[in-house]
């Protein structure tokens, strides 16, 4: 009877546990089941026609000027959306909260001038490098010269948190380097980079493309020794959308085969080490070497016709870095870079004496300010002058056609930096009035010489009275 109950209670113990067992595997193959039917990242995107971008609020990465969104890595994930045909969403949750935005499945790729390093490969995927950097030591020029990193025993250099510049403070520091590091969160490079020219903090790290990029800035800065080797950039996704990277990487391999990536990089990387000509270190000091046997007549003949002399000293050294006998390939002369029909046009017989050259490049540029009277804001309308100044009028006016055929606003600058480049296309000069361009040139003409105004607006008194083009 003892035994017949135990095997009863066997019997129902075992019938227990496959009842158990069966509905543990219900419950896994159901959620099996859902996993299977979970859509990836990349279905999710081009189901929902929206991609989901995060990446940093800086002056390398993502900006707006004047009301646009700009910057390197928003330029190529712009076109990324458009190359798999979806919108566009910016996330910038600050630099310590992308990585978690990314981990939590509330976006979908950091484009942020993310350094692929080992410690980040451990939890994230990462694209083929579109970039090589180096990570440089910063400081003031004023500070002793750091000639290797045993140098830096005793100092105290400001980066921010959780970057590859923290990262290889750290590394140096267990190499025996007894240097202080100073962790900021969530505080651009260039934020960091002005600290130190404005002696608040005597050294930071940066990488090669952001250093040469701010001391057109900042050139009281130093770019010192590098810190690391060569490393490499790259997008970043979770680390099990393979198909999402698969992606990601056939649109850098398309980028870089039609020569698109090439033009972003120009637009915002391109000259950085032709000194000569672009850099502001070399501006600093013509102001002081050469400017000065120019600065009366600029100043008299700018108030001549109400133009802050400021932008025009600026314009000044953008034509001929304040040489009176410069001449361009292309032989135009002097210290305006005046052509033989504007000097006869503007009534002065050599284009090499300073004084004329002034005389005739000044005269000249408020005749190209007063064609655009339907522009009501003074500043904007010197921007279209001083555009018409290097590339002529009549490619001012097929731009600003063309600005209308896209639907952006015809009276607004910031709309003909995006349709003067066309210009050098057949695709579109081929329809205008005045046919082919160089139209990147007056668009970055004038952004040096804003560069350039900003720095004088600092150094040199303002004009005693409101003139045009004075901010």
């Amino acid at each position: 009877m003892d035994i017949k109950k135990h095997i009863a209670n066997y019997f129902l113990l075992v019938l227990f546990l496959l009842l158990i067992g069966g509905l543990v595997a219900v419950c896994i193959n159901i959620e099996n089941k859902k996993s299977h039917l979970q859509p990836d990242a990349l279905s999710r995107i081009l189901k929902e026609k929206k991609i989901r971008f995060i990446t940093d609020n800086n002056g390398s990465a993502y900006y707006t000027y004047r009301g646009e969104a700009m910057g390197f890595e928003y330029e190529l994930a712009r076109a990324f959306a458009e190359f798999i045909d979806v919108e566009l969403e910016v996330l910038t949750p600050g630099w310590n909260s992308m990585i978690p935005l990314l981990e939590t499945g509330k976006g979908d790729f950091i484009g942020a001038a993310l350094t692929i390093t080992q410690r980040r490969q451990e939890h994230l995927l990462f694209s083929q490098p579109y970039m090589q950097v180096q990570q440089q030591l910063i400081y003031h020029k004023k500070t002793p010269d750091i000639k290797s990193p045993e140098d830096l025993s005793g100092k105290t250099i400001h980066v921010r948190r959780n970057t590859s510049y923290h990262d290889c403070l750290e590394q140096l520091k267990e190499s025996g380097i007894d240097l202080n590091i100073a962790l900021m969160d969530n505080t651009p490079s260039e934020e960091i980079i002005e600290m130190v020219a404005k002696k608040e903090i005597d050294f930071t790290v940066a990488d090669s493309n952001i250093a040469q990029l701010n001391r057109r800035y900042y050139p009281d800065i130093v770019i010192g020794i590098p810190l690391h080797g060569v490393e490499s950039l790259g997008w970043a996704v979770n680390s099990l959308e393979i198909q999402l990277m698969d992606r990601i990487n056939h649109f850098f391999y398309h980028i870089n085969k039609t020569g698109f990536y090439e033009k972003v990089f120009e637009t915002y990387y391109g000259n950085l080490e032709d000194f000569d000509y672009f850099d502001v270190k070399k501006f600093h000091k013509r102001l002081k070497t050469r400017f000065p046997k120019y600065r009366k007549y600029i100043i008299q003949e700018s108030f001549k016709y109400g133009f802050d002399w400021r932008i025009i000293t600026a314009l000044v050294y953008q034509e001929s870095h304040f040489d009176p006998l410069a001449k361009s390939v292309t032989g135009v002369r002097g210290l305006m870079q005046v052509t033989e029909s504007t000097a006869r046009e503007m009534g002065i017989s050599n284009r090499l004496d300073p004084i004329q050259s002034l005389q005739a490049g000044i005269k000249y540029l408020y005749r190209m300010y007063k064609k655009f009277d339907n522009i009501d804001d003074p500043n904007e309308k010197l921007l279209f002058a001083i555009g018409s100044y290097n590339v002529g009028y009549g490619h001012i006016k097929d731009a600003q056609r063309l600005a209308v055929q896209d639907s952006l606003d015809p009276l607004k600058w910031a709309s003909l930096e995006k349709t003067l480049p066309l210009l050098s296309k057949r695709k579109y000069y081929r329809k205008t009035r005045h046919g082919y361009a160089r139209g990147w040139e007056p668009v970055r003409h004038v952004q040096q010489i804003l560069m350039y105004y900003d720095i004088l607006k600092k150094k040199l008194a303002p004009p005693k009275k409101q003139l045009l083009g004075a901010k």
